[in-house]
């Protein structure tokens, strides 16, 4: 039996953001292979950015726990006209490679069908995070030729280290 994947809830929001970090930021993320630490400083995101999320019925954050200890999370949220985005995607270090970003991903896709009405979801990537993209893309996902800024003077969303971008990616969900 995997991992047990069910909609984020208040109470989860400080394994949420432990989690969240130690994909993303800092040494400890340098430790599995998603990591965004040599490209931004600063946090990732904050509880009261998850509380945010997790209170707003346009949005879910799916939570994996593997017995009592969060090992992963995906965010959705409705982006209007049959479509949802996904975004957050967080597996701690030490377990990827295992195929629960690959169940993470399914997750989402079946929330949206199931809670949004999503025909097709998208999802937003820095643009030189091309292993990351590689990997979306064996996930079925394309580029749809879309680019958009990422937020450089907001500290909410880190602290870039070079001038970034995001590319949009998306698939059919139905």
């Amino acid at each position: 039996m995997g991992p047990v994947i069910r909609p984020a809830t208040p109470a989860d929001i400080p394994a949420l953001h432990m989690l969240v970090e130690s994909a993303f930021r800092g040494d400890r993320a340098r430790g599995g292979w998603t990591h965004e630490a040599d490209l931004l400083g600063g946090q990732r995101t904050d509880p009261a950015a998850l509380a945010e999320a997790i209170a707003d019925p346009d949005h879910a954050i799916l939570i994996a726990f593997d017995g009592d200890v969060a090992i992963g999370c995906v965010e959705v949220k409705r982006a209007g006209s049959g479509r949802s985005a996904l975004g957050l995607l967080s597996v701690r270090p030490d377990r990827q490679a295992e195929g629960l970003g690959r169940r993470l991903v399914a997750a989402a896709e079946d929330h949206a069908r199931a809670h949004h009405g999503a025909t097709r979801m998208e999802m937003t990537v820095i643009a030189t995070r091309a292993e990351l993209i590689a990997w979306y893309e064996r996930q079925g996902y394309c580029r749809t030729g879309e680019t958009r800024p990422f937020p450089m003077d907001d500290p909410r969303f880190g602290l870039p280290r070079v001038p970034l971008s995001f590319i949009v990616l998306d698939r059919s969900i139905a």
